[in-house]
């Protein structure tokens, strides 16, 4: 496939790199008041979210350790209906406070398993949940979201870390993808 082919893919541009930027910024400084005195481990779920967590640690003001664990719940543009570790922790997180990063939250139900499976598994003291885009009109399971940048339609988005068949995740504003 061609280059040009591959960008006739995309819709119209949902969050522009400017928007995504300016309310990055605006969620670590909230971060870093909420967090000031309780130094949070910031976990990114693989791979969507790695751009976003990048950006967050870039403008946070308080120490942080992070860590990335995988749960896939996706093939293409379909949820599979079942959550799947992909990759544990490799920090210890018992008795700390977690701050889950998350590039999208739609149905909730990935996102509900990951906490379970914490608070289950790992022990931490407290976890709250950060995330770049939501997706309300979709949520099956009601998670709890602490810090949220967007709201977007019932659309599937792409770019920012975000992808469709590991494509896209380069471009640094979110756009509407076409789906064939």
């Amino acid at each position: 496939m061609k280059a040009e082919e591959y960008y006739k893919k995309l819709g119209k541009v949902i969050i522009s790199a400017s928007q995504i930027e300016r309310k990055v910024k605006e969620m670590a400084k909230q971060i870093s008041k909420d967090y000031d005195k309780n130094f949070p481990v910031l976990i990114s779920n693989l791979k969507g979210s790695f751009r976003f967590l990048a950006d967050i640690v870039k403008y946070v003001k308080i120490p942080v350790m992070i860590d990335f664990i995988a749960f896939q719940s996706y093939e293409g543009h379909k949820s599979i209906g079942n959550v799947r570790v992909i990759k544990d922790l490799k920090i210890d997180v018992s008795n700390k406070n977690i701050l889950l990063v998350e590039d999208i939250v739609d149905t909730g139900i990935t996102l509900d398993y990951i906490i379970k499976y914490l608070e289950e598994f790992k022990k931490p003291i407290d976890i709250r949940v950060c995330t770049l885009l939501d997706k309300p009109s979709k949520r099956k399971v009601y998670v709890p979201i602490h810090y949220k940048g967007f709201d977007i339609p019932d659309v599937f988005v792409v770019g920012y870390g975000l992808d469709y068949k590991e494509f896209f995740r380069e471009l640094n504003d979110i756009y509407e993808l076409k789906i064939d």
